[in-house]
């Protein structure tokens, strides 16, 4: 069968075969990145509602949606350590049109649950890292005024603490914490989102949480919640009275939740440029960046290429802290 005809307008000719086929994916391309999204998108966010990294779907979700004049759906799949909704988002079709908000828990999930149903450098396209937070170590009112207070009482008592989740960042810096550099026994109780915790610590269900800090401001502002410690390597100007874990006894010691953006492998290069763009976009707007920081929270940014680099650098950290930590799913 011979080769489709095509017109070139250049030379009056006819033209056919690979040029044709070319051509006819570069108007393909060039359409659809001028029409997406064309229908809703949906933000699959594998945590419970007021936590982190849903505080940022619906901030972000809005703006976008605002931008390109289409509902944007924030859906919860919280459970498994977050690997739930993950690997709804990586079953689904790559189309643009699911989306995959989740913090570096992602990172820290390939080793400590390698079989959680999917493959986060083979399944997904790293799309935008979009901002950065310490975690925080918080306590009730009642609980001790500081790091080392609470460390003490551990010792003499033993200490139940609450997280985001089996395989979240503040898991592992609070098993890092406690188990290899205060030398403690401790007893991790996850919960499915960071606000769960948050409140588990306000009741005194657990002695403390393990916290990304943008959940417990609003509550250690509100004078119902004491924060002890961040895993900064310097204070956070929304809480300055808040030292670090290093000024708490601790030198060296440094970590932070980041949340990121998403989509399934083969999602088209057009539609993960425009998502990209449209955050870039919202994160060079002073009104958001200060939304951020009144949070806790600080812009990342960058191409899918520096996040595609940074996410194996983080497997490679979180690996070792798995492995020094002997961490393991509940």
């Amino acid at each position: 069968m011979s080769a489709p005809w095509r017109w070139s307008p250049s030379n009056g000719s006819l033209m056919r075969g690979p040029l044709a086929a070319l051509c006819a994916l570069f108007v393909s391309c060039a359409a659809q990145a001028q029409g997406y999204p064309a229908k809703p998108v949906r933000f699959v966010v594998p945590f419970a509602p007021g936590g982190i990294t849903d505080i940022i779907a619906r901030v972000v979700g809005q703006k976008l949606g605002e931008s390109w004049g289409q509902s944007v759906l924030v859906e919860n799949r919280a459970g498994a350590g977050s690997n739930i909704g993950v690997a709804l988002v990586a079953k689904s079709a790559p189309d643009g049109y699911t989306v995959l908000l989740t913090t570096s828990s992602i990172a820290v999930n390939v080793t400590l649950t390698p079989d959680s149903g999917y493959d986060a450098e083979k399944d997904f396209i790293p799309v935008a890292n979009v901002a950065s937070s310490p975690n925080m170590i918080v306590t009730a009112q009642s609980g001790p005024a500081s790091l080392r207070e609470l460390v003490a009482q551990a010792k003499a008592k033993p200490l139940a603490y609450g997280s985001a989740g089996t395989g979240t960042t503040p898991h592992l810096s609070a098993e890092y914490l406690f188990r290899v550099l205060a030398k403690l026994e401790v007893t991790h109780i996850p919960y499915k989102g960071a606000a769960p915790a948050v409140n588990a610590a306000l009741s005194g269900e657990v002695g403390a949480a393990s916290v990304a800090m943008p959940t417990a401001v609003p509550h250690i502002k509100g004078g119902r919640l004491r924060g002890l410690a961040v895993t900064s390597n310097r204070r956070i100007a929304a809480l300055p009275e808040v030292p670090t874990v290093a000024e708490s006894g601790f030198p060296g010691f440094e970590d932070y939740t980041w949340v990121g953006v998403f989509v399934p492998a083969g999602t088209p290069a057009a539609s993960v440029a425009k998502i990209n763009t449209d955050i870039e976009r919202l994160l060079a707007q002073p009104e958001f960046r200060e939304r951020l920081a009144a949070l806790g929270f600080e812009p990342v940014g960058g191409t899918p290429e520096s996040f595609a680099r940074y996410l194996k650098t983080e497997i490679a950290k979180w690996a070792k802290v798995v492995r020094e930590t002997g961490a393991k799913v509940e």
